[in-house]
């Protein structure tokens, strides 16, 4: 993957057992990073490493929130319950993390460990010990700086010729932070052959009128993008076919496989796939739910309570155009500097056949912005 240079800095002193000083790099980026499972997950394995229970608890949540499926942040929550003598909670989550990971080697030491308490005086000498601290889930790869990656690139080269079998035989070390290419074993979304028979239904009145053939290669378009991780590409398609004249088996798959679908964060969002303001405008139905980074200025801020809301001021982050306005709201206070240009992360919200607004998912704003 390519590796955000923000945590990957935060990973290398996270690594080095500089913890407070990842921690220091991590927490003013928190609304650049807002939706991204990589910054939560390492500031939980910060915080769990110093001594933070409760912030480390908050992480491993929103880690788990953002990727479900994902074995590392069950093993945070876990070993947090587990030192608060919580054992029963400790083993579902242990439990959790082998349904995921059948192999995973420190949900398996833990539940051996468990197995060994006869009272909770005893979980509280193991506690005393340090030894829960063999349980703490991985710090995260941080990458190689560039002038190692230059020198391994050049004996890569020297060698490719003579290992080239070997290479493409061999087992990737694993990596924390790497997509795990489970997508690829889902079948639940995949058409079954009463579902290629009759993709279209003939009776109704449809945004999109598509034939079968339409219909069935928008379908399977979508699924090649969800499995390349393209999902706000991918939802393009679905929602095409969800406001189309497609059989409803058809669009209960393309639900289901929405339903896949992950929170993009500044560091994961795939920038080749962003929406133009100009396309989502002219038909919000067909970007629904879709993922944006718009840039612009803000204007017309107000934070109540727990909530933001402005005016972005999209493409006005230069100054001399402004390709259009539309309303963000944040459901959370977010620092908004109406004088300096900013990136907005956000989910399209339809408010009409020709109008929009945008679910708030991180900001990024830096003076930096402007000079483009």
């Amino acid at each position: 993957m390519k590796l955000d240079p923000v945590l990957g800095k935060a990973s290398r002193c996270a690594r080095a057992g500089k913890y407070e000083e990842a921690v220091k790099i991590l927490e003013p980026e928190e609304y650049r990073y807002r939706g991204s499972f990589h910054y939560s997950y390492l500031l939980g394995v910060c915080g769990l490493r110093l001594g933070d229970y409760s912030g480390a608890l908050d992480h491993f949540r929103h880690a788990h929130e953002i990727k479900t499926r994902n074995p590392l942040p069950l093993l945070g929550l876990a070993v947090l319950y587990l030192r608060r003598g919580e054992i029963e909670k400790t083993v579902d989550y242990y439990l959790d993390v082998q349904e995921l990971d059948k192999n995973n080697r420190i949900a398996k030491k833990a539940l051996n460990m468990i197995r060994g308490f006869a009272r909770n005086d005893d979980f509280s000498a193991v506690n005393e010990s340090g030894k829960i601290k063999a349980l703490y889930p991985p710090v995260p790869f941080a990458g190689f700086g560039a002038n190692t990656v230059i020198a391994c690139a050049a004996i890569i080269c020297a060698l490719a010729v003579l290992c080239l079998g070997i290479l493409i035989n061999a087992k990737a070390i694993p990596n924390p932070f790497a997509k795990k290419g489970e997508r690829h074993l889902l079948t639940e979304y995949q058409l079954n052959a009463d579902d290629r028979n009759q993709p279209v239904q003939t009776a109704g009145v449809y945004r999109y009128v598509l034939t079968r053939s339409e219909v069935l290669s928008t379908y399977e378009r979508a699924q090649s993008l969800f499995a390349a991780y393209r999902d706000e590409k991918a939802k393009i398609d679905l929602n095409r076919i969800l406001e189309s004249n497609a059989s409803e088996n058809v669009k209960n798959k393309a639900r289901l496989l929405l339903s896949y679908m992950e929170i993009p964060g500044f560091d994961t969002f795939k920038h080749g796939d962003n929406v133009a303001y100009s396309d989502a405008i002219a038909d919000p139905l067909l970007y629904r739910d879709v993922h944006i980074i718009w840039r612009g200025m803000a204007a017309n801020v107000n934070t109540v309570g727990n909530v933001t809301t402005f005016d972005l001021l999209v493409g006005y982050d230069t100054y001399r155009t402004m390709e259009g306005q539309v309303n963000v709201v944040f459901d959370q206070a977010a620092p908004v500097n109406t004088e300096r240009p900013l990136e907005v992360l956000g989910r399209i919200v339809p408010t009409g056949a020709q109008g929009l607004m945008l679910e708030g998912v991180a900001i990024h704003q830096s003076g930096r912005l402007g000079n483009r």
